[in-house]
């Protein structure tokens, strides 16, 4: 049975428009839209009118019915009625800004008031248009509408092209180990979890920490970095934590810490290995997810993802109480180990271009690459400074200079003098025939060496389990073919 009001409202819509015309020159399709209307006629005349004016037409006449619609298709806009039964307009048009905030919503309604306009707006609308209406202007609404709402894709498009530069496209290689790194950073990318970046001086840790933040959820919010080592142990509380008005001699004003000014987005405490240990069950805040500024007596929250990275041996230094285990284990949650330069092969000439490219251009000279002679080179020496070193090394040998490649002669005495030990198995005479348990061994023994003795990354690039790999250890050192001092091995970094 319907009501007076129901009976005013259809009256509206059937004098809802002007010059509604289902004729005229079809158009290329210029958009995807949903009509809601608790009107069928109206429902539908305004979308036969849309068809011809060139949209991808689906009309509901209820809220709920138009919601589940948006929960599958794709629309680049929606247009809706502001007076329906059930669900209002307004709290139809709320629904789908906060579930699609990318789709505008133009809103329709009988009432051209400022009051209603204000309605609209608050409640998310892209736009309005006051009954009677021409549908050419509901059309050029509609255009609007939806280069805006491709605008908004292209827009996401380009951040996620600028994120992806500034992520693993900036690790350079295609090497084995490197794959695996990346596919390692695009895993862990969108955890909440804690991240330990373990690695040698120089081999990319704060560049993986990058790349972490660009791929993950927190890529829009702040990095912010902190090298642990860097700052005096007095120092560093307030820098972590913040201090209040008051809190000691020169605190005066209060000032917020990193763990705070990282809201949103991620912190990277770099080189954790050397925080004071004094300090160190104060990051109980990485557990708590709050902070006290020094001199406060209130815990704040915090919405942070936070990462750290040390090229120490972080189990040793808790089994040398030279680092807290229970930090460790905050820390440790999810772990990448960054490969040396050493093991990535061709890597070492692919990164090199890239750095002869990037000084060429900041010194404005026309280098366009290296030697063969140059890459040789560059491929057999061990690099234990890593990435750094290298790139130290070609921007010397950039300015150093003289043609349109560098030469043998650009390069360090050290790398240019560089004779590499045997690349097979060292000790090993040529005619020698040795039973394969002991070449298994030497490799090892090699491999551990070549790694400053990490059994994580050694286990990994021999394809072995570290149980497996430690079991082999015992068993050589039990039958007297104990390891040389030289290849001392670590259970990490």
């Amino acid at each position: 049975m319907q009501t007076r009001e129901t009976d005013q409202h259809h009256a509206s819509h059937r004098h809802a428009t002007r010059d509604i015309s289902l004729h005229g020159p079809e158009v290329p399709v210029s958009g995807h839209v949903l009509i809601v209307d608790d009107d069928p006629s109206m429902a539908e005349t305004l979308a036969k009118a849309m068809s011809r004016r060139g949209f991808t037409v689906v009309w509901k006449t209820s809220a709920a019915d138009g919601l589940k619609e948006l929960d599958t298709v794709d629309f680049d806009a929606v247009v809706t009625d502001l007076h329906m039964e059930g669900m209002s307009g307004f709290a139809f048009c709320e629904r789908v800004v906060a579930n699609r905030p990318d789709v505008p919503v133009v809103m329709i309604t009988a009432f051209g008031t400022m009051d209603s306009a204000v309605g609209a707006l608050r409640a998310g609308a892209y736009d309005f248009i006051t009954k009677p209406f021409d549908v050419e202007m509901l059309r050029l609404t509609l255009v609007r509408a939806v280069q805006h709402r491709r605008l908004h894709d292209e827009v996401k498009r380009l951040r996620q092209l600028v994120s992806e530069t500034q992520g693993l496209d900036r690790l350079i290689g295609s090497s084995e180990p490197i794959m695996r790194l990346k596919d390692l950073i695009d895993r862990f990318a969108d955890s909440e979890a804690a991240l330990l970046i373990a690695g040698e001086s120089g081999s990319g840790k704060e560049l993986v920490a990058h790349a972490v933040h660009q791929r993950g959820r927190t890529s829009s919010g702040p990095f912010v970095a902190i090298n642990c080592a860097a700052i005096p142990e007095a120092l560093l509380e307030s820098e972590l934590f913040g201090h209040v008005k008051g809190a000691f001699t020169d605190a005066r004003a209060p000032r917020q810490g990193l763990f705070l000014k990282a809201n949103g987005g991620t912190l990277f405490l770099y080189e954790i290995g050397e925080m004071p240990l004094g300090m160190q069950p104060k990051l109980r805040a990485l557990q708590e997810r709050t902070v006290r500024p020094v001199g406060g007596d209130q815990e704040i929250s915090y919405e942070a993802r936070v990462i750290t990275a040390s090229n120490r041996d972080l189990e040793t230094e808790v089994t040398e109480r030279r680092f807290r285990e229970d930090l460790f284990y905050r820390i440790n949650v999810l772990r990448i180990d960054v490969p040396p330069l050493r093991v990535r092969g061709n890597d070492v000439v692919f990164l090199a271009q890239h750095f002869v490219e990037q000084f060429a251009r900041q010194s404005k000279k026309t280098i366009v690459g290296m030697s063969l002679p140059v890459a040789t080179k560059l491929a057999a020496y061990s690099w234990p400074g890593n990435v750094r070193e290298l790139q130290n090394c070609i921007e010397r040998a950039v300015a150093f200079a003289r043609f349109d490649e560098l030469t043998v002669d650009d390069l360090p005495d050290k790398v240019r003098d560089y004779r590499s030990t045997d690349v097979t198995i060292p000790g090993v005479e040529h005619n020698e025939i040795l039973k394969m348990d002991e070449v298994e061994r030497r490799y090892v023994i090699r491999v551990l060496k070549q790694l400053n003795g990490n059994k994580t990354m050694a286990a990994d690039l021999l394809g072995l389990d570290r149980r497996t790999l430690y079991r082999k250890l015992e068993r050589w050192d039990a039958s007297g073919t104990s390891r040389p001092a030289s290849a001392a091995t670590t259970d990490g970094d």
